[in-house]
């Protein structure tokens, strides 16, 4: 299969009057809470420059011109909806080793073929660049594989957010038919058997090689997938030079158009869910629709969940194209279009989705001090 696709308001939806309120629904209201609010300091911001250029006007003249406060610095960091990604975070580098080990052998499947890795491949920006992913018996999956870099950012796992947890989320390919086709007792059989992880286990967890073990030391190898000093990232701390003016105006129409409505914070997307076609049918236009398309409906069996998904990250989001759920959109610049389109409802001319892309283009991070 290859990717095909061409080129109501976002709301509060979780007021429903007397309607009970989800958990779900009370971190996707906490994310547009978030935005509203970003879009308030903005205006905000917008009127106190406005008075301050009217005072100015009457104000006398110094001697020393001020200089504007390059984007990120400090004193315009409050003000933005992107916040940079840590240069590190604390983990046990030693669980951190066996997860690692763990993540990229395919002695976890059933027929020892598939690992982790073989379907978030580092090297391809933690994904397989497949519309869809090939597991065991060549088998192929319904959905686009997401990719694992920065993963621990994201409020929950999977397009649908089935898993709250890394460690929940070790649970899905590990026993998909699809995927990896194995079961439990099969993999901790195989891990107990094996010298050496019997000994790396013993060394980090004091019952050794149990379910609950296998899955931390995977989720923690996971968490230290992080990917900073982006150029976007070191230009938000102040280093005006990182990327360039047309970079500059894509990330300025990327905010006008209300893109960071959805894709906003450290992870640039991944804290919320979001309607696939908010302002039109996306799923008419494309046709032929799957389960896969019915989003997180397939998780709460609630109808106001169809066709929503967790809103994914931008970051590294050159490297991890097709883009979508469903791999339909080959380039960032089709992309662009479709999220104009059916998220926004907005035309958009060639030259701003160039900008955007632009833009998009800067958030490519490190892993490890180098491209992952």
């Amino acid at each position: 299969m290859r990717c095909s696709f061409p080129a109501e308001p976002a709301g509060l939806t979780s007021l429903r009057g007397a309607n009970p309120v989800s958990k779900d629904e009370n971190m996707n209201l906490l994310a547009q809470i978030t935005r509203y609010k970003y879009l308030i300091s903005v205006l905000l911001a917008a009127v106190l420059a406005g008075c301050l250029l009217f005072c100015s006007a009457f104000a006398t003249p110094r001697d020393t011109a001020a200089e504007s406060a390059p984007v990120g610095s400090l004193a315009t960091a409050g003000a933005e909806p992107i916040q940079p990604i840590p240069q590190s975070i604390e983990l046990d580098s030693q669980k951190v080793a066996l997860g690692k080990r763990l993540f990229h052998d395919p002695l976890l499947s059933h027929d020892n073929t598939i690992s982790c890795s073989s379907c978030h491949d580092l090297s391809k920006g933690g994904t397989d660049a497949r519309v869809h992913s090939i597991g065991i018996n060549h088998a192929e999956g319904g959905i686009n594989a997401p990719t694992v870099l920065n993963s621990g950012l994201n409020y929950k796992q999977f397009w649908n957010g089935r898993a709250a947890t890394l460690e929940d989320q070790v649970e899905g390919p590990t026993q998909h038919p699809k995927e990896m086709g194995s079961t439990w007792p099969e993999i901790l059989e195989k891990l107990r058997g094996n010298a050496d992880y019997a000994a790396a286990f013993k060394a980090s967890y004091a019952d050794g090689v149990q379910r609950e073990n296998v899955k931390n030391a995977i989720a923690t190898y996971e968490r230290s997938l992080i990917t900073p000093n982006s150029p976007f990232d070191r230009y938000l701390r102040g280093e005006a030079s990182a990327i360039s003016e047309e970079a500059k105006r894509g990330y300025q129409t990327f905010k006008a158009y209300g893109c960071s409505s959805c894709h906003q914070g450290v992870n640039i997307g991944g804290n919320m869910f979001q309607k696939m076609g908010v302002m039109a049918d996306y799923f008419t236009s494309r046709g032929n629709t799957t389960e896969a398309d019915w989003g997180r409906y397939n998780v709460t069996k609630q109808e106001r969940d169809r066709y929503m998904f967790r809103v994914p990250t931008l970051r590294n989001i050159a490297r991890t194209g097709p883009y979508f759920h469903d791999g339909s959109a080959c380039s960032l610049d089709a992309a662009v279009a479709v999220m104009a389109q059916y998220q926004l409802g907005r035309p958009i001319d060639t030259d701003k989705v160039h900008g955007i892309v632009a833009f998009l283009n800067t958030l490519n991070g490190e892993y490890d001090g180098g491209r992952p």
